[in-house]
């Protein structure tokens, strides 16, 4: 499965606990972890690029300056030496609304979230996902984007707005940028695939049960 660049700027802030500004910081002066850029001018980082950032992370909260963390990872880049492993929590007490029109996609996507041990919320309308965030505010929200007439990403804007919450969007369209503009963490392309879908939700989760869905502020890429 090809490291792509699926994270936003934005999603990385949550998952890390790390401020944009500083990541950006990071970039211009190290050039070390260099995000791939949308045509619309959109950060997007890798898994692994992550898992870099991580490391810079954790480094720091041992007591390193930020150019020592650098250099260190460096090293292990250069060596091939593995980051360590990111403890990424399971999916127990998470839950996902998945708002996906195609009845045999919802389907796929709820069975490999479940097997991984999510709890999942399947609505096929814009008007039942906004209800059925009222009712119990989900831990993710996965959006098609063509959902009710391709009102996705208006939904995707609303539910950011109201419920501060994760957005995973979804389409077969290149709306990449689109979603990113309306408040998305990700974006992932149809038809997906299992391990990239499950692999994203596990990132984009981790903060919640990491910080307890503490709210971080998105910056502007």
């Amino acid at each position: 499965m090809p490291d792509q660049p699926v994270y936003s700027i934005g999603a990385l802030t949550r998952m890390l606990g790390i401020p944009a500004a500083t990541l950006r910081t990071w970039e211009d002066r190290y050039g070390v972890v260099v995000p791939e850029r949308s045509p619309g001018g959109h950060r997007l980082y890798s898994r692994l690029q992550v898992e870099q950032l991580r490391f810079v992370g954790d480094r720091l909260s041992d007591g390193l300056s930020a150019s020592d963390a650098y250099r260190l990872l460096q090293g292990r880049l250069a060596s091939g030496v593995p980051l360590e492993s990111a403890r990424i929590p399971g999916g127990d007490g998470l839950l996902v609304l998945l708002a996906e029109q195609d009845p045999f996609a919802a389907d796929f996507s709820d069975y490999f979230l479940r097997t991984e041990g999510y709890g999942v919320t399947v609505v096929s309308t814009a008007e039942q996902a906004l209800a059925e965030a009222v009712r119990k505010i989900p831990d993710l929200v996965l959006i098609d984007l063509l959902i009710s007439g391709a009102r996705g990403l208006r939904l995707c804007a609303q539910l950011r707005e109201q419920f501060d919450v994760p957005v995973l969007a979804i389409s077969t369209l290149d709306l990449r940028d689109e979603a990113l503009e309306a408040g998305a963490a990700a974006f992932l392309k149809k038809p997906l695939e299992p391990l990239r879908l499950v692999s994203v939700v596990r990132d984009l989760l981790g903060q919640s049960a990491y910080l307890h869905s503490e709210s971080v502020a998105e910056s502007s890429p």
